[in-house]
């Protein structure tokens, strides 16, 4: 066996506290139940208080049914939803739509319990006590993921993960982990193929490489892992895996194996067995038919819902470039949109009059990796500029181009034609979709991102789109905007 561990690891093996994930998933596991909790009793005393406001008399019979509701009845219909899996912590929709299961299921019962057997039960548990403590739990799940990744942050309550496969892979996964540590993965040590093993002192970014593949489990057990995570390569089959998961189920170790088939996620894949064989089937995205149909009709409606509610806004912002700095309030640029289609984006205007021009006295220096020219300190960009790009206040005269049918409100970033004379094959994947105002790459970090993880999101996006996608960027892109990082 060639697994060492030198001074320099002793560090790796130190799990503090709050950062074993047996540990700290019980703690955090305590702090959500007694949330839950609390929110229930708060809506069972919020119904019954406003009952006796207004001098309804409450029987010790009602009082005992709601309160046995909100301590029992509630925890136990949440942990039959899966809300108490830790899986659904952190990220993901799944813990919210657990939560929200979790109440109507409750509700259906009591309302169809209280119809069956012919009992009084006061409506106002069915109509305002269940329904206001599955939203005051969706509020506290949320606070409490806010801090959840606050923490994580900052290196605590992560799980420990030995990465395998080759180099480079497991580099990708490396950066990834360190770049959004909200996903709670961290890789403490790693094993490659045996003929990238040379032996002890080999590191991947700072990562240790304790052994080869055939030294995982031991691996594993020795850096106290949380996880193992498989990346796709060739030299471990469906064999190997098999064997791997047996010599780590005895320490609870979880597997994670990552598809060839990246970036697909969610409803368009689906394990169904096959002659005996359990087949992962990828079903196609759908770019036409009913489901676009809704999405342009939602896009249009709330477009011009905020184009209402804009407009005053819209003109106070007009009249403040018009007098900052000469030219039109308004700048008109070509470019590509859905299939390859040009069309004129709006955008208030937030350089000087010729910046187009000067674009190609500033080409050296260009801090973008890729086809994408940006400067952190542009000087073309006027001081109302500076301000209206950091809060993407210069992007809402393309709601216009969204009641065009040009844009979606969310989408792929649009790109000039000189960017799509330059792209690949791949990248050309974007312009199946129609571009939008907002994105993945908005809400993961806007200009601070590189070439390839703005490709790498918009792809993402292009592969899994679904209207209940787009209004989790929209929630999250509100978040993204007032902080204004990675703006410029």
């Amino acid at each position: 066996m060639r697994v060492g561990l030198e001074e320099r690891d002793v560090a790796l093996l130190e799990v503090g506290p709050l950062t074993a994930s047996s540990i700290w998933t019980r703690s955090y596991m305590r702090a959500l139940l007694a949330g839950d909790l609390a929110c229930a009793l708060i809506a069972c005393e919020a119904v019954m208080g406003f009952r006796l406001w207004v001098g309804a008399f409450i029987p010790w019979s009602e009082l005992l049914f709601g309160f046995g509701l909100a301590l029992v009845a509630w925890p136990c219909a949440l942990a039959l939803a899966g809300v108490y899996r830790e899986k659904s912590h952190g990220e993901g929709s799944e813990e919210f739509r657990a939560v929200f299961e979790g109440g109507v299921g409750l509700t259906a019962a009591v309302a169809i319990a209280a119809y069956a057997t012919q009992t009084m039960i006061a409506r106002s548990y069915v109509m305002a006590m269940l329904p206001l403590a599955t939203v005051l739990t969706l509020v506290f799940r949320h606070r409490m993921r806010k801090r959840l990744h606050r923490r994580r942050a900052e290196g605590e309550y992560l799980r420990r993960v030995v990465a395998v496969g080759h180099r480079t892979a497991v580099l990708d996964l490396v950066m990834q982990f360190r770049r959004q540590p909200y996903h709670g993965m961290r890789v403490v040590a790693a094993c490659l193929p045996p003929g990238q093993y040379p032996g002890n002192g080999l590191d991947v970014d700072g990562v240790p490489v304790y052994g080869d593949f055939a030294d995982v489990a031991t691996v594993a057990d020795k850096v106290s892992a949380d996880a193992v995570a498989v990346l796709a390569c060739p030299e471990l089959d469906g064999a190997a895996l098999r064997r791997l998961a047996w010599s780590i189920e005895s320490k609870g170790t979880e597997l994670l194996v990552a598809p060839a088939l990246m970036d697909v996620a969610g409803p368009r894949t689906s394990i169904r067995p096959v002659a005996g064989m359990p087949l992962l089937h990828v079903e196609h995205p759908e770019f036409d038919g009913t489901r676009q149909i809704v999405k342009s009709l939602f896009d249009r409606l709330l477009a011009t819902a905020a184009l209402s509610v804009l407009a005053v806004p819209m003109v106070v912002i007009a009249l403040l470039v018009r007098a900052t700095s000469p030219g039109y309030a308004l700048f008109r640029q070509t470019r590509v949109g859905r299939d390859g289609r040009e069309f004129q984006v709006f955008k208030f205007r937030t350089m000087v009059r010729d910046a187009e021009k000067l674009k190609s006295e500033l080409a050296d220096d260009n801090e973008f990796d890729g086809v994408l020219f940006k400067m952190r300190n542009d000087p073309r960009i006027t001081r109302v500029g500076g301000y209206l790009r950091r809060y993407s206040l210069d992007e809402l005269p393309q709601l216009l181009n969204v009641l065009r049918g040009e844009m979606s409100l969310v989408g792929p970033r649009p790109p000039l034609p000189e960017e799509v004379a330059q792209y690949g094959t791949d990248v050309r994947r974007r312009l199946v979709v129609k571009p939008g105002m907002t994105g993945l790459w908005q809400v993961s970090g806007r200009s601070d991102l590189s070439w390839e993880e703005s490709v790498r999101l918009d792809l993402r996006y292009v592969e899994n789109w679904s209207l209940i996608l787009d209004l989790q960027i929209l929630w999250k892109t509100w978040s993204a905007v007032t902080r204004g990082g990675g703006a410029y």
